[in-house]
């Protein structure tokens, strides 16, 4: 098992080195997973139910404007698709969803890196992209109505996305590898098309302060 995961995250890596050498530079690896478990079926609450479309976001780990890029790869052996719904765009979720975020308590981000429950202290970025993971996953009305389609991944096929940007939900699979890929801002090659800049645009702030 631990080989098998460590040979994905190599294989991984060397893709978006050959797809996208202009990130190889500034990428960073995080987390290689293995997903056995079918998807259908499975009973948990409404925040942690992939099955519901949503962008990701990391409570615990704050990216303050990092992308989130993410391999994935089908390994089921019994021929079985993994089937995905894809949304609508990400500024037009944000749109939808931004007015329900309340704004984050004075002093809550300090007092969260403080007792380490966070890897990091969030900017009000890390607490927007949550809010808007979290209301889309609660509005049942928003995942039958909003505009979406069906995609599904054949066995051996392996797909790439910026999924803090792609509006994504697991309908039914099972047994797939993942890997966690960090790209900074300032690496895109059209920055004002990240998931930063949009909401900045939208909130007219500043959500994440200069170092």
């Amino acid at each position: 098992m631990r080989a098998m995961i460590a040979r994905f995250d190599a294989q991984a890596a060397g893709l978006v080195e050959r797809m996208l050498p202009r990130h190889a530079r500034s990428v960073s690896r995080a987390r290689t997973g293995f997903r056995p478990a079918a998807v259908a079926g499975r009973s948990q609450s409404p925040r942690h139910d992939d099955t519901r479309l949503h962008v990701d976001a990391f409570p615990t780990r704050p990216g303050r404007g990092e992308r989130i890029l993410r391999a994935f790869c089908n390994v089921n052996p019994q021929g079985a698709d993994r089937v995905w719904r894809v949304g609508e765009p990400f500024e037009a979720m944000a749109r939808t969803m931004l007015s329900r975020i309340r704004r984050s308590l004075p002093g809550a981000a300090l007092a969260l890196a403080g007792l380490r429950v966070t890897k990091g202290r969030r900017s009000e970025y890390d607490h927007l992209m949550l809010g808007l993971h979290d209301a889309a996953k609660a509005d049942m009305d928003y995942q039958r109505q909003c505009g979406q389609q069906t995609v599904s991944f054949a066995p051996g096929t392996t797909w790439l996305c910026f999924s803090d940007q792609v509006m994504h939900a697991a309908v039914s699979g099972q047994y797939m590898l993942e890997q966690t890929i960090h790209l900074p801002v300032t690496a895109l090659y059209d920055p004002s098309r990240a998931p930063l800049a949009i909401l900045q645009r939208l909130t007219g702030r500043t959500l994440v302060p200069a170092h």
